[in-house]
């Protein structure tokens, strides 16, 4: 699969896999723009953290699946648990956070080997979708895009995981629809002192006391992120993709997240259905998730980078 799927990406970028001189091939080898991902994988979340690897999640079988930026070369390197791979982040100690859908859980898995270390049980029935997670200092927030709650992982010491988590309700301006998609994206609001969810069915982002739960919507000068998903915040930038409008909304936001100005809409004919976003070197990345294409086992998937505007 390693060499397959590497061999591909070089074939659809039109890369030459000859060796050349190394300054030669800074300028002739870019990291691939588009690349890959296993047939019948139906892709959601990315995480990308300090090395250039992505990482990926399977709705299909919650496979998680890794590619190096330079190359585009990628495998399954972790076997899914029995239940989606929807959102997830890695953080410094390369451990990704990954939430697990309509299975109501989220787990922990070491970066490096695959082996599942902390696995969490959030809801008990059926009504939910843990679908987003963030990480901060002090804590890993997940969002349940049914239920009007965020599930909060809270770190020990040298960032030791607990054995169990807190659940905080969702108070104040977020009100839920039921039996549709609610809180979905998850980011941190610049200052760092507050998260900002985004709500799929309105289009609304709100800025949430990750204490206290209650929530103050955002003023977005009257834009509504309609089909919102995938959050990343990068300073003072604010990035919101629309998934089924295949659209990335950049805001640039006050510190504390409480209001933001619309910048500029990304669009690109590459994508279909994007569902979220990371970033490195300078480019976004986004897996195209396909909502719109029946899948089936040969269904073929992709990511694809854009430059940051």
């Amino acid at each position: 699969m390693f060499r397959t799927l590497g061999a591909l990406a070089a074939v659809v970028l039109g890369v030459s896999l000859v060796t050349a001189a190394p300054a030669a091939a800074a300028q002739a080898h870019p990291f691939p723009t588009a690349f890959p991902l296993p047939d019948g994988f139906l892709p959601e979340g990315i995480a990308i953290g300090a090395a250039p690897t992505a990482y990926f999640g399977s709705r299909a079988d919650g496979d998680l699946f890794r590619v190096d930026l330079r190359t585009g070369r990628g495998e399954v390197f972790s076997q899914g648990s029995g239940t989606a791979s929807v959102g997830l982040k890695v953080d410094q100690r390369r451990r990704l956070f990954v939430a697990g859908g309509a299975g109501g859980d989220g787990r922990v898995v070491d970066a490096r080997t695959g082996a599942i270390t902390k696995s969490y049980r959030f809801a008990a029935d059926a009504d939910t979708f843990v679908n987003d997670v963030v990480i901060t200092d002090d804590a890993a927030y997940f969002t349940d895009s049914r239920k009007a709650v965020l599930y909060r992982v809270a770190f020990g010491r040298h960032g030791s995981l607990p054995a169990s988590h807190t659940a905080i309700p969702l108070s104040g301006d977020f009100v839920l629809t039921p039996g549709v998609n609610n809180a979905n994206g998850i980011a941190e609001t610049p200052d760092r002192k507050a998260l900002l969810i985004v709500q799929s069915n309105t289009g609304q982002v709100h800025r949430v006391d990750p204490r206290s739960g209650a929530t103050t919507l955002v003023d977005l000068g009257g834009e509504v992120l309609t089909n919102g998903d995938g959050l990343l915040v990068e300073g003072r930038t604010l990035y919101v993709v629309q998934n089924r409008l295949n659209t990335v909304a950049v805001f640039a936001l006050a510190r504390d997240g409480s209001r933001g100005e619309l910048v500029t809409k990304v669009t690109d004919p590459r994508f279909d259905v994007p569902t979220t976003v990371a970033s490195f070197a300078g480019r976004l990345y986004l897996p195209n998730a396909r909502f719109t294409t029946p899948p089936t086992p040969t269904t073929t998937y992709d990511a694809v980078s854009v430059p940051k505007p």
